[in-house]
């Protein structure tokens, strides 16, 4: 017996794109067979195996053909060329409540949704409570779904969708589903199913949970497989496509921070806000930064409990005297996290002549928690006695913490835990 559950040999996925709606009429009816569409390969021979029990990870950015390819597998679209082999019962988390009925009720719902999978009555009887129990509305499980709130919709859509005691349970981006409560249950399935030797397919942007959770990981890059294996390996290669340092993911470790150092520009490397606001009288001027991961390259995401540093250039264009650098980080709703600044960390730089050029790097453990937050640069100090802000950038990039572990609040106190 094989111990393969899925197989994907060769997949191709084509769609024919047109530049106006009636181009379509033309090619349909031209005697002459003329073309006016072209042809955008969604999937492109793409080929891999996931074996029974594994956790396979998919990831790879928006448009990389992710979504394309468990449609295809769950027999939601139908591939152009190459084949699907799936040996096992499926239960996927696509796209949640598409087969609902909006004027039968969360019961009747959970029963159609059944039958639609292939259950009988009788089977569905013995499931009904465990999905009702989950899904957790009270009441609303006898009201038509049209009434439902988008949250409780997708929790009785998720109830039962993974309720059904799938081999194989197939998952795009859906653990995120309802709020912090709800999210918790959905985990601890998915750690359920794991437990029990399930074999599962996952697509996420939360490499996090990848990096936790998969035996193994593919990358996907507009349409192809780039690349295959452990998730921490992958999960690099993939954070150097994020910021378009790929044809450096063969290279070797080593000499990377003298390789940032020959970068002409660290911040082309970088995820940059087009909105950031920028002030100041430019007497002395940021003109380029980076953040840094453990490894050396220039990134916006960051591991969580990993050693990063952040980097600005700053040229002078006047004489100064102390200046002061420092960096902020916020939420995305604006609210200071955390931040220092050289004058707080009591290492000072004296008198500056104009035309001078100082790189400051500050170095720290990032114990924020996984998510995304905004980062801000200065150069500021004192002129005449007064206050002056001579370069700032605000909300200047991104800031992506990737964490397989979240406690409470913003950052982690990383307790030491002893039971006796």
């Amino acid at each position: 017996m094989s111990d393969i559950a899925i197989k994907v040999n060769n997949l191709s996925k084509v769609y024919k794109l047109y530049d106006k709606p009636i181009d379509r009429m033309k090619e349909s009816l031209s005697l002459s067979k003329k073309i006016y569409s072209r042809e955008h390969y969604a999937l492109s021979n793409v080929s891999f195996e996931v074996k029974k029990g594994e956790t396979v990870g998919i990831i790879g950015t928006n448009g990389s053909g992710k979504s394309t390819i468990l449609k295809i597998i769950t027999g939601v679209l139908n591939q152009t060329k190459g084949s699907v082999e799936v040996n096992g019962r499926i239960s996927a988390l696509l796209e949640l409540g598409a087969g609902f009925n909006q004027e039968y009720t969360g019961i009747q719902n959970i029963y159609l949704n059944g039958t639609m999978m292939g259950f009988t009555k009788d089977e569905i009887d013995q499931k009904v409570n465990n999905i009702i129990q989950f899904a957790d509305i009270g009441e609303f499980i006898n009201q038509p779904v049209k009434t439902y709130s988008s949250g409780m919709f997708v929790r009785l859509a998720f109830a039962v969708a993974i309720n059904i005691e799938p081999e194989i349970l197939i998952v795009d981006e859906a653990l995120s589903v309802g709020d912090v409560f709800f999210q918790a249950k959905c985990y601890k399935k998915f750690e359920d199913f794991k437990r029990e030797g399930k074999t599962i397919l996952f697509v996420s942007h939360d490499l996090g949970s990848v990096g936790k959770y998969c035996d193994r990981v593919i990358l996907l890059n507009n349409g192809e497989k780039l690349s295959e294996g452990k998730s921490k390996e992958v999960i690099d290669i993939y954070k150097k496509v994020l910021v378009n340092q790929l044809e450096d993911a063969e290279e070797n470790n080593q000499d990377r921070q003298q390789q940032t150092e020959k970068i002409e520009k660290w911040n082309k490397l970088m995820n940059i806000n087009p909105n950031k606001l920028e002030y100041g009288n430019k007497m002395a001027e940021i003109v380029d930064f980076a953040i840094i991961d453990n490894k050396g390259l220039i990134t916006n995401n960051v591991i969580k409990n990993e050693v990063c540093s952040i980097k600005m250039k700053v040229i002078f264009n006047s004489k100064i005297e102390d200046p002061i650098f420092a960096f902020t980080i916020k939420d995305l709703k604006g609210t200071d996290i955390t931040g220092t600044n050289t004058m707080l960390e009591k290492v000072y730089v004296n008198k500056l002549e104009k035309g001078k050029e100082k790189q400051i790097t500050f170095t720290q453990k990032m114990n924020l928690q996984g998510g995304e937050y905004l980062l801000s640069l200065g150069c500021t100090g004192y002129r005449d006695g007064n206050f002056t802000v001579y370069h700032r950038l605000y909300d200047v990039c991104n800031i992506t913490v990737i964490s397989d572990k979240n406690s409470v609040g913003f950052y982690d106190m990383n307790s030491d835990i002893k039971i006796n």
